[in-house]
């Protein structure tokens, strides 16, 4: 146990070269995840699906050993992401219809920012760049979820989203406001569907947008007024002109 522990938060060449070993086996299996939500489901992606679900069900089991309060471990939002993900990489050993659980293979794209968290602790470039990286990873999970969300209920109805490609492409083109019309959802889940992305999703998606190529902004605040964000190259604090000493590097 005590070797299981120094494993996941020991300060040892050993226990680095591991975590970071975990993080590669995540970008991994997101990848995987996110090229095989773009093809039919195969055989051979149900095998690695099963592979994955193995090794994931590992981490998950020495994560449960090693946990100081082990009740606490499994109620975190996390560890039931998770089991979800496990449950769902081996159902299609009881469940038919393969197609609705790219929704819950999509959730594994919400481990990033657990895996953000491991990055920054390991690499500077990740910890300086992290609000950039936080919004452009938003953007893209919000993306992918609602595209995952379109195939799986439109699918089997309509002709036009033959594969997760086509969801992508009206998921995209309706959040741009584009909407070309080549594309339309049936039936009246694909209409409510269409009237909550149109009215949720657009809203959102320019909000994501709009913190990704915005000007990027460093936690500072102003002993005086109290705000909390300036430029990086700030002297004095927009709201009330106050000279500041933000720390740099002069890059």
């Amino acid at each position: 146990m005590n070797n299981l522990n120094e494993l996941y938060h020991g300060k040892t060449k050993k226990s680095v070269y591991f975590r970071l070993a975990l993080v590669a086996f995540d970008v991994i299996t997101i990848s995987f995840f996110i090229v095989t939500s773009m093809v039919e489901i195969s055989p051979w992606i149900i095998a690695t699906d099963f592979v994955i679900a193995f090794f994931l069900s590992l981490d998950f089991l020495a994560r449960f050993l090693i946990a100081r309060n082990r009740l606490t471990y499994m109620l975190q939002p996390i560890t039931i992401l998770d089991f979800i993900v496990i449950l769902a990489l081996l159902a299609p050993t009881v469940i038919e219809n393969l197609a609705f659980l790219r929704v819950f293979r999509a959730l594994r794209l919400l481990r990033s920012y657990h895996l953000l968290r491991e990055l920054r602790h390991q690499f500077k470039f990740f910890a300086r760049n992290e609000e950039l990286i936080q919004s452009v990873l938003n953007l893209f999970v919000f993306i992918f979820v609602v595209s995952a969300l379109v195939y799986v209920f439109q699918h089997e109805e309509n002709p036009k989203i033959a594969n997760y490609a086509d969801a992508l492409y009206f998921t995209v083109s309706t959040l741009t406001t584009t909407g070309f019309g080549d594309i339309t959802l049936h039936g009246s889940i694909g209409r409510l569907l269409s009237i909550t992305i149109m009215v949720l999703g657009v809203a959102l998606f320019l909000k994501l947008v709009q913190s990704v190529f915005r000007p990027a902004k460093v936690p500072f605040e102003c002993p005086d007024c109290g705000l909390k964000r300036h430029d990086q190259d700030a002297v004095h604090c927009k709201h009330c002109g106050r000279v500041l000493h933000i720390e740099t590097e002069g890059a």
